[in-house]
């Protein structure tokens, strides 16, 4: 079979990472009735416990795609219009002539120029992107706070924008997510959580996906290390904390295996029907948290290898924990894979992240998996 999956290859591949640097990761990588299921390296440095590959583990923004999905699953039921505006269904939450421009779509595809909020909830991280003066003390200071998000989306309203309502390129901002949390509560008289994890996550049969109620994380798990760009060193662990700042736009905890689960039936039009899945595949530019410029649909972006196709999906980064998860668009090659360290990149002398053999190593791991 063409692109079959090569077990050597992904075992390589997963070791080169490890070596690299990362303590621990694992992985799922499915090419039509293939499994390939990886984990190299230690969830807990100290003890040196075994990652395994069916940990749960928190998956960042991927839950994007989650939250995405379910305001679909209500504009298909006409309780949401894509193209309405966020003013009508929460007024006043984005005052005056903005909460009228933007719509739920700019929402959805970081076009709404709505600012960022963690720089304002978390003070150490006022100067971003600025990260050389940025510390890592509002990490140890927030640990259990429970974040309010009508406070927080407050703070990215009243922040400057970043851009005007449907202008390009996009801004990628978690204010946007928090808003469309806000948004099924309003239509659904339940909270977000409930809603995505009724519409969402029992309808795709995820066992093992779900959102914390604190800052622990329920099942076997790895600790979460975090460098914050070499100002934490060695890193630290914060597998122990409260997601509530991150809401609808990145506190879900799954598995890789459920995420591939996920995805795989997203493209197969069993979460949202096809006229959903095709805007959701409408794609336009966004500049991302790292600075790049991506393509950026509704909850997916995409990732094109040279005559290789089309893949969908989404990252997510928690503090020390990433996951990356991505789908062929004809559904039969996937893969998702767990890390248990961030920002690893330290800082060169203008303040910008140092390249490190991880990231090529990753870079590898990925294409291994995509590709074979």
């Amino acid at each position: 079979m063409r692109n079959s999956l090569d077990p050597a290859a992904l075992d390589a591949a997963m070791e080169n990472v490890h070596r690299a640097g990362v303590p621990g990761l694992f992985a799922e990588v499915r090419d039509g009735d293939q499994v390939w299921r990886g984990a190299v390296g230690v969830a807990d440095v100290a003890t040196g416990r075994p990652v395994t590959a069916d940990l749960r583990h928190r998956v960042g923004s991927i839950t994007k795609t989650f939250t995405a999905a379910a305001v679909l699953q209500q504009v298909e039921a006409g309780r949401i219009g894509l193209d309405t505006s966020i003013g009508r269904y929460l007024p006043g939450v984005v005052p005056g002539e903005r909460g009228d421009a933007i719509t739920v779509r700019m929402l959805i595809n970081h076009t709404s120029g709505l600012a960022e909020y963690l720089p304002y909830a978390y003070p150490s991280f006022k100067a971003l992107p600025d990260l050389a003066n940025t510390g890592p003390q509002s990490l140890d200071d927030n640990r259990f706070t429970r974040s309010d998000p009508m406070e927080l989306i407050a703070m990215g309203v009243a922040a400057p924008a970043v851009g005007v309502p449907g202008g390009a390129p996009g801004v990628y901002s978690n204010t946007n997510y928090l808003l469309l949390g806000r948004l099924l509560e309003q239509v659904t008289g339940t909270t977000a959580e409930e809603c995505i994890t009724r519409n969402v996550i029992e309808c795709a049969g995820l066992r093992d996906t779900g959102f914390p109620d604190g800052p622990y994380v329920d099942g076997p798990h790895s600790r979460l290390y975090e460098a914050w760009f070499g100002m934490i060193d060695p890193p630290r662990d914060y597998s122990v904390y409260d997601m509530s700042w991150a809401h609808p736009a990145g506190s879900l905890i799954s598995t890789v295996a459920d995420v591939n689960r996920f995805y795989g039936m997203l493209l197969a039009g069993e979460i949202v029907g096809p006229s959903s899945l095709a805007q959701m595949q409408r794609t336009g530019p966004v500049v991302s948290q790292e600075g790049t410029t991506i393509d950026y649909g509704l909850g997916l972006h995409p990732m094109d290898g040279p005559g290789r196709g089309t893949f969908w999906g989404h990252g997510g980064t928690v503090w020390g924990g990433g996951t990356l998860a991505m789908i062929r668009a004809d559904g039969k090659r996937r893969m998702a894979v767990a890390v248990n360290l961030q920002r690893w990149n330290r800082l060169d002398s203008s303040g910008r992240p140092q390249p490190h053999p991880i990231d090529d190593a990753l870079a590898a791991l990925h294409h291994v998996a995509m590709y074979g």
